[in-house]
């Protein structure tokens, strides 16, 4: 089976996010189930990189990336991803569209509006497949039909089954589209595209049940074409990247007390996770007295726009002290901050599946999160953490006061973290699933 995965970033080629994460175990998991992948990729922001860096096995297709100058500063996100994000799309999709004419490529699996160019040939495929030509209904199913992924024929126009995931469902709102109405309304080219390519595909992933309703409402998509294959972590790699030696050097190195508690927040400093509300919270669980009697710090992992005002705010609010921003950070510094802290911290305002909160998880860490996109389907109250609304700091205190009370509740919550991990978010079950989904699509 071969495979050609079209994204606009992922780790390491382009740093370390959601998206680049997910990408990079999908394409593992796919290798090591003998699949051939071949990646279609903006160029790496290091030229000595090359696909081998995500797995030996990988071919790589760079497709050059334009964007305007000064893209990448605070403001020009949105800017960038309703222009730039599309045209690269039909750029990429393209591309995979001579590989299936070259008959290199069985299944094209995109996220986003990576697959553009290729979604118009294949919608044009699907409609003139055997059951269109015959006027007869496609069969309703759980998942995609077979016969859809075979709605393929010889010649110029032919395509290979196309697999989308939409991943946050950023441009859309999220689970919350009340929350960003201007971000939203400058989406709108984007939003376009994805629609499009939602349409064209064969199947679309949900990445959690919680955004079942959610992909189906925003994409305008039947159920039948729905498959649900959670986001999922490669437990083996996170424990093998778990260093003793790096944690006693992170502990000496940034001076942590015995008995002090860190909590632990990772993410892109933006005004979509929330950062903000966690600041102005932890400054009312300092009033209330909660962090008394043992010292305590927040430190966040990952950088971005919103930083310098950040700064400002803990500054303003006298936690300075407490607060720590450290950017961006090595696999093995961020898996060692995790076995330091005592508490994970996600105070999104939106979310999608939300990859950071199952490490946190994955690393016996009890959470504090909103109830944003996926994160209901992982946390879960009374079992492994505690879900407060977004935007809320006054709900967002209340619960960090709580959690750091009892620590004997914070060990038990977090062995039922990683217990949850293992059971249903490990690349074991979502590698073995997004095979099945290329198999019952090829028939």
């Amino acid at each position: 089976m071969r495979v050609a995965l079209l994204t606009r970033a992922v780790f390491p080629l382009h740093g370390y996010g959601g998206l680049e994460r997910h990408v990079y175990d999908l394409a593992r998991a796919l290798v090591e189930r003998g699949v051939e992948v071949t990646l279609i990729t903006p160029p790496p922001g290091d030229p000595e990189l090359t696909a081998e860096a995500v797995h030996p096995a990988i071919h790589g297709e760079f497709i050059p990336y334009r964007t305007f100058p000064m893209a990448g500063r605070r403001g020009t996100t949105v800017l960038d991803r309703s222009t730039a994000y599309p045209i690269w799309g039909l750029r990429a999709g393209r591309r995979a569209l001579e590989l299936v004419q070259e008959q290199r490529i069985d299944i094209v699996h995109g996220f986003g509006a990576s697959v553009l160019g290729y979604a118009r040939p294949r919608l044009r495929a699907r409609s003139e497949g055997p059951n269109a030509s015959a006027g007869q209904p496609r069969p309703r199913a759980e998942g995609p039909s077979a016969s859809e992924g075979q709605a393929r024929a010889d010649g110029p126009g032919a395509t290979a089954p196309l697999v989308m995931n939409p991943q946050g469902l950023e441009e859309f709102g999220a689970t919350d589209p009340s929350r960003a109405p201007l971000k939203i309304a400058a989406y709108l080219p984007l939003r376009r595209a994805v629609l499009f390519c939602a349409a064209a595909a064969d199947a679309v992933i949900a990445t959690d049940r919680a955004l079942e309703p959610y992909v189906l409402s925003h994409l305008r998509i039947p159920p039948n074409r729905m498959t649900t294959i959670p986001n999922a972590l490669d437990l083996r790699a996170l424990d093998r990247d778990t260093d003793p030696g790096m944690i006693a050097h992170l502990r000496h190195q940034h001076e942590v007390t015995l008995g002090e508690r860190i909590l632990l927040s990772v993410g892109r400093l933006e005004a979509s996770k929330g950062f903000h509300v966690l600041v102005r919270a932890l400054a009312a669980v300092r009033e209330h007295g909660a962090l008394d009697g043992r010292p305590w710090r927040w430190v966040s992992l990952g950088d971005g726009p919103y930083r310098p005002m950040l700064d400002q705010l803990a500054s303003e609010l006298g936690l300075e002290r407490h607060v720590r921003f450290l950017g961006r950070v090595t696999d093995r510094e961020m898996h060692a901050w995790h076995e330091l802290s005592t508490l994970f911290v996600h105070p999104t305002l939106y979310e999608g599946s939300s990859l950071v909160t199952l490490e946190a998880m994955a690393h016996r860490r009890a959470v504090v999160a909103s109830a944003a996109g996926g994160i209901p389907d992982k946390v879960r109250p009374g079992e492994n953490g505690w879900l407060v609304p977004p935007g809320d700091p006054s709900a967002l205190a209340a619960a960090l006061s709580g959690a750091i009370s009892d620590p004997t509740r914070l060990a038990r919550y977090g062995l039922a973290g990683r217990t949850i991990v293992e059971r249903e978010f490990s690349w074991a079950a979502a590698g073995d699933a997004t095979v099945e989904l290329y198999r019952r699509l090829l028939g």
